[in-house]
């Protein structure tokens, strides 16, 4: 396993297994959704959720916005993301 997917195993099983320590936002939420998705399955697929699936579909959409992102790319990020909130 690289250092790199260690760091982001890491920095994942922090944010879910964190106490009360750590409240994001819902914005910041999508945030970490989107980057852990990209770097665990790449591209977003398969069809937008329906209008009244406003969490699925703010889900997709934060997704969305990063295609084309490398699994690296997106692993640093989310790793970059939470240091910065420590």
């Amino acid at each position: 396993m690289s250092d790199l997917k260690a760091k982001f195993d890491e920095a994942v099983n922090y944010i879910q297994t964190a106490d009360g320590d750590f409240k994001p936002s819902n914005e910041l939420k999508l945030e970490f959704y989107a980057l852990y998705k990209q770097a665990t399955e790449g591209d977003v697929s398969g069809k937008r959720p329906g209008m009244m699936d406003f969490v699925g579909r703010a889900k997709h959409d934060a997704w969305e916005k990063l295609k084309g992102t490398s699994a690296d790319e997106a692993m640093q990020r989310y790793i970059d993301k939470l240091e910065s909130l420590k």
